[in-house]
């Protein structure tokens, strides 16, 4: 059966998720009507991973069987035109039979972006954090997530989980002007594990929880409780899905930037004056 790779992006702000639901608005069901209102039978659409109500993606991968070849670029242009503006397939190509977005991949990097300023035009895509951040602080807490570790406490329903261990194979700390970038990769995440290891790493920019305190809550010790510190959605960004071969992602950028205020005095700009 023709298999195809699609590359996309999205702006999660409007949508429940990735994951088709029935009554609900989502991603790869808007993906779907889009590729159906181009003439195309879905035999299977799948995504490299689930993302949650409002999250977004720089780089969503999926995969779609049809019962017929296509013409990858004509199919990319129909599906964009009927597409919301918030979602936008950046590349398709054909792919082995057998490519699965979701088991296939190798890695895959989150961007968070936390905002040090109050911002009119980004709060879809930041959480600003009122206090001041440490951001040396909350690397030397990044350092400790990194590796092999038990997460239970730091995603929804452990017990419904596999398991809950995970191999965290970077977690980078990214001061950028108004902006403090947390970037994640692992070879998978479980359910809104990002979001509060966020949440714990902002506890600590704030002096709230000191940085060695995390060690104790990767090994289930102590009295403290990750799912208090949970992240908003907002801020969270699907950044890039690896696959064998691919490189490990560069340093991370803003997905959306965020200057810094720097006041000034006001300066009066008018018409000149004729001359006489």
């Amino acid at each position: 059966m023709p298999t195809y790779r699609l590359d996309l992006e999205y702006d999660g702000t409007r949508y429940r998720g990735w994951q088709e639901q029935r009554n609900a608005r989502t991603v790869a069901g808007t993906l779907r009507r889009a590729i159906e209102a181009a003439g195309v039978s879905v035999e299977e659409l799948g995504g490299s991973g689930r993302t949650d109500a409002g999250v977004h993606a720089l780089q969503q991968v999926a995969h779609l069987r049809i019962p017929q070849p296509v013409a990858p670029e004509s199919l990319r242009a129909k599906v964009n035109e009927t597409l919301p503006a918030d979602v936008h397939v950046t590349a398709i190509a054909r792919a082995a039979e057998r490519f699965h977005a979701r088991h296939d991949a190798v890695r895959r990097s989150y961007l968070y972006q936390i905002s040090t300023r109050r911002t009119a035009f980004a709060k879809r895509w930041v959480w600003w954090v009122r206090d001041p951040l440490d951001a040396a602080a909350m690397a030397r807490a990044a350092s400790l997530m990194t590796g092999r570790h038990d997460f239970s406490r730091f995603c929804e329903r452990p017990g419904e989980q596999s398991s809950t261990i995970v191999v965290v194979e970077d977690a980078r700390i990214v001061r950028d002007d108004g902006l403090v970038l947390v970037r994640l990769t692992a070879s998978h995440f479980l359910w809104r594990m990002v979001r509060r290891l966020v949440g714990t790493l902002v506890e600590v920019g704030t002096g709230r929880l000191a940085a060695d305190r995390v060690g104790a809550l990767l090994s289930a010790t102590g009295d403290e409780r990750p799912a208090e510190w949970t992240a908003p959605s907002a801020g969270l960004f699907l950044e890039r899905v690896g696959y064998p071969g691919d490189p490990p992602p560069a340093d991370p950028s803003p997905a959306v930037p965020v200057r810094d205020v720097v006041p000034r005095a006001p300066r009066f700009v008018g018409a000149g004056r004729r001359g006489r």
